[in-house]
């Protein structure tokens, strides 16, 4: 669910009346076309924010010989915890370029608004568009250091590395930013501000402290005093502005400030009690009872205080300039400087414990009513009512599942304590959900039993069930659970299992119910596939795309022909797969609000049939147009798919160490429930050690997985067993015991018998390869050919006659083979010279004349 935009975080803030000029730190800002990034770093309180404030003021205004004022554009952006999400945080950075500047911003807009975009995309639409940019563009991001996700970091990174040459981008943080500077800065491309440049000079301090605006409280100090103070707080500058606030009225100003030392930590703790002991009783009491708001207004501060006023009360102390900063032109909204806020926080300790509760959810119930959902979550959390937290989320469930609000959905669950959850049968899905999405299957079923156990209780308990946000989650529960113990089953590889929950799930499904009818049709479709039943597991997988269509469930419907076109390359139909996904991607891509994830996803998709026919070049293009949509965004259950195609694509090209590598973090991002376990990635990598000549390596592998002659045909272990049929090939049939390779032959044959009677085409291709690759046709004299002896083919040419043979095209032959399409052709060359012929066809007739094939 996205939260209404707050307005008054994209405007900059205005300047204080008690305003410092500071040319020497202006002129350094000055450069800032001079680089990608400008970063001012230091703690808080040390002029950052109001320093921007008045460069940009003078930036924007000036011109010079190369620049027009009216071709320099601001957007500023400040961040709070909230922004710690890659959706939230650049929705507000667009928006505000969007209003600041004449950069037309719709096209990302949209996208990222759409909840299926990948960041990556977004920020490829907002760069082409900052490149359009006549004039210069500077964005500012106040407060960096509010954001700690890992996702924003890289995605920031990923943006100022290609910035076009007129945009720019300021950070002012507490700390140095979560993405590395030392590239930047090699290149020239940063400019950094640091606390020890923006501590107040001499000059500096001298002019805050004899400021008409300080002299008119009745404060007059020396230039001794001005000079100790200075020196006491090291040009700190809230210290200064703390210091000021404390000398109004006090008489013996020197005695103050000689007693004024110590560490920030102190300096803070003594000046807080001393501005906090000053103020009158209603200030002193406003103030503590609205420290815990991230934001606020007049009328939240009356919600919260159970009182009215709070509109004239923050008018008298913005006049005071008592730490509050204004957040927009109107002065409607407000936040407390962020340094003062914990000040009051400190304060106000064990003392407010007490009634904190009860303000906490005030704040919450306003800021439901108001539409901001994230807000009432959190001051709910915060103030431990974990009860109405839960209700909140049961009510914001449908919505972020509709949008993959994935992560704050999760952030949500993990906040609240494990009873409160197992107590909501739709919150145990979700935590159950991702229990599977981490790999920690038992904790999934775990939590499955815990929202059958709650279902069952509010049927016996009214009062239980009172408590539970009526929604369309809450209706459909019994048969999610069901879907999700199918997606158990398979997990453990259970068939008979996944089947039997799936069709559960159906009876319990209502009519409309399209999208727990289309997960049940899916699981019904995905256990046949298991079993190798791809004619039922086509029909029922095409039952579930077409109720998730019905279900308005665009992105999982195209993930959906996916596994169709995975089903159709099984049934031997690669071409149709391609059409598939050809139209697939085209509607992907086609539409107003393109679905930038599921696009990605089907780029994997046409890589992975690229590399079947042994067309790298067009593999590796769509591998880098998904890489660019952003593989962070791709659904979480395909996320690996990218990594095992691009590993075949390595070593395709015969880099088997590269391959290794990528095939790691495959290993690191699958997770077992979402699709059967046809391919295991082991087994891919046992392949690519065979490709490599480390044949220890892959028979450690099949030791490993018990992985023998003779094991019975089984669609869910038939890549393992043709991958080891690869193996004993390569040795030689040294492995072989007890018969040698006949075998192996036998055991071949009764695997492709499985393959034929299950109509699985594409296996029964692979074991005829097999086939020919580990029992090529003797060779010997023809009588009707005496003349040209069979004995002059190679076991290699043999091998390739025979594939020639089927129905392989040249490139899936140089494949198999693990060859270039060059070296194929050369030994298809010989083929035909030898056997004097000069077509395939031909030479498929004169190895059938010779008894070759």
């Amino acid at each position: 669910m996205v939260s209404p935009l707050i307005g008054t975080k994209m405007l900059v803030p205005p300047l204080r009346h008690d305003l410092v000029t500071r040319p020497r730190l202006t002129r350094r800002l000055n450069k800032v076309t001079e680089s990608r990034l400008t970063l001012l770093s230091a703690p808080a309180g040390f002029g950052k924010t109001t320093l921007l404030s008045q460069w940009l003021q003078d930036w924007t205004a000036a011109g010079d010989a190369d620049f027009d004022p009216e071709r320099r554009c601001v957007a500023w952006v400040s961040l709070d915890a909230s922004d710690s999400d890659p959706a939230s945080f650049w929705t507000y950075l667009i928006t505000a370029l969007s209003a600041g500047s004449s950069v037309v911003c719709a096209e990302p807009l949209a996208l990222l608004q759409s909840g299926r975009a990948q960041i990556e995309a977004v920020l490829t639409a907002l760069v082409n568009e900052l490149a359009r940019q006549p004039g210069q563009v500077v964005l500012v991001l106040e407060d960096y250091h509010a954001v700690t996700d890992r996702e924003v970091h890289d995605s920031v990174a990923f943006f100022l590395e290609h910035l076009p040459p007129d945009a720019h981008l300021v950070i002012a943080t507490r700390a140095d930013p979560g993405f590395p500077l030392g590239r930047l800065r090699a290149r020239g491309d940063l400019v950094e501000i640091r606390a020890a440049d923006l501590r107040f000079s001499t000059e500096e301090t001298i002019a805050y402290l004899t400021s008409p605006y300080l002299a008119g409280s009745g404060v007059e100090l020396s230039r001794e005093d001005i000079a100790t103070l200075g020196a006491r707080t090291e040009g700190w500058i809230a210290a200064l502005q703390l210091a000021a606030l404390s000398l109004r009225g006090r008489d013996d100003i020197a005695g103050f400030i000689d007693g004024f030392s110590g560490s920030d930590r102190y300096v803070v703790d003594y000046l807080a009690e001393e501005v906090l002991d000053r103020q009158p009783e209603p200030v002193r009491d406003f103030l503590l009872s609205t420290c815990f708001l991230d934001r606020f207004t007049g009328d939240l501060c009356d919600a919260v205080r159970g009182s009215r006023g709070g509109n004239h009360m923050l008018e008298s102390l913005a006049r005071s300039n008592l730490f509050l900063v204004p957040l927009d032109d109107q002065r409607r909204w407000y936040r407390y400087h962020h340094l003062f806020a914990d000040l009051l926080r400190a304060r106000l300790g064990d003392a407010g414990s007490g009634h904190m509760p009860m303000l906490h959810r005030r704040a919450s119930d306003w800021c439901s009513e108001h539409g901001l959902p994230e807000e009432a979550v959190r001051y709910a959390v915060a103030g431990e009512d974990f009860d109405r937290a839960a209700y909140l989320i049961e009510e914001a469930v449908p919505q972020l599942r509709r949008t993959r609000q994935d992560r704050l959905l999760l952030t949500w669950i993990r906040a609240l304590p494990e009873p409160v959850v197992r107590r909501s049968p739709v919150l145990c899905v979700v935590a159950g959900w991702a229990a599977m999405t981490a790999g920690d299957l038992d904790a999934f079923e775990d939590l499955l039993d815990a929202a059958e156990e709650a279902l069952a209780a509010g049927k016996a308990d009214e009062r239980l069930a009172s408590t539970w946000a009526e929604t369309e989650d809450l209706r459909t529960a019994p048969a999610m659970v069901a879907v999700y113990r199918a997606s158990l089953a398979q997990a453990r590889g259970d068939i008979e299992g996944t089947a039997d929950n799936a069709r559960h799930a159906l009876a319990l499904a209502g009519p409309e119910d399209h999208f727990v009818r289309g997960a049940g049709a899916g699981f019904l479709g995905l256990s046949a596939w298991a079993a190798g039943d791809i004619a039922s597991a086509l029909a029922r997988y095409g039952e579930a795309v077409r109720a998730l269509h019905a279900a308005g469930n665009h992105v999982d419907e195209l993930d959906g022909t996916i596994v169709l076109a995975d089903l159709w390359v099984t049934a031997g139909r690669p071409s149709k797969a391609r059409r598939l996904c050809e139209q697939s991607l085209a509607t992907a891509s086609g539409s107003e609000h393109p679905h930038q994830r599921a696009a990605a996803d089907l780029h994997v998709a046409l890589s992975e049939l690229d590399l079947e026919i042994g067309d790298l070049t067009s593999a590796e293009e769509h591998l880098e147009t998904a890489r660019m949509l952003a593989e962070s965004a791709s659904i979480t259950e395909n996320r690996h798919r990218w990594f095992i195609a691009a590993a075949h694509l390595r070593a395709a090209r015969g880099d088997h160490d590269t391959a290794m590598s990528l095939l790691d973090r495959a290993e690191e991002l699958y997770r077992p429930g979402f699709y059967p376990n046809i391919r295991p990635i082991a087994a891919i990598r046992a392949r690519i050690q065979i490709a490599a000549g480390d044949l220890d390596a892959a028979a450690a592998w099949a030791d490993a997985h018990e992985v023998a002659m003779g094991d019975e045909p089984s669609y869910l272990r038939e890549y393992e067993h043709l991958t080891l049929a690869r193996l004993v090939h390569a040795e030689n049939g040294e492995r072989v015991e007890h018969g040698g390779l006949d075998v192996l032959r036998d055991w071949l044959g009764r695997l492709q018998a499985a393959a034929t009677e299950s109509g699985r085409r594409h296996s029964v291709l692979e074991i005829g390869v097999l086939q020919a690759l580990v029992f090529p046709a003797t060779p010997g004299t023809s009588p009707g050919h005496a003349g040209v002896s069979t004995a002059s083919l190679s076991r290699r040419e043999l091998q390739v006659l025979r594939m020639l043979g089927g129905e392989l095209t040249g490139p899936e032959i140089a494949r198999e083979l693990y060859v270039t399409l060059n070296t194929l052709r050369t030994h298809t060359k010989r083929i035909y010279i030898k056997l004097d012929v000069t077509t395939r066809a031909d030479a498929v007739k004169r190895g059938r004349e010779r008894g070759l094939l």
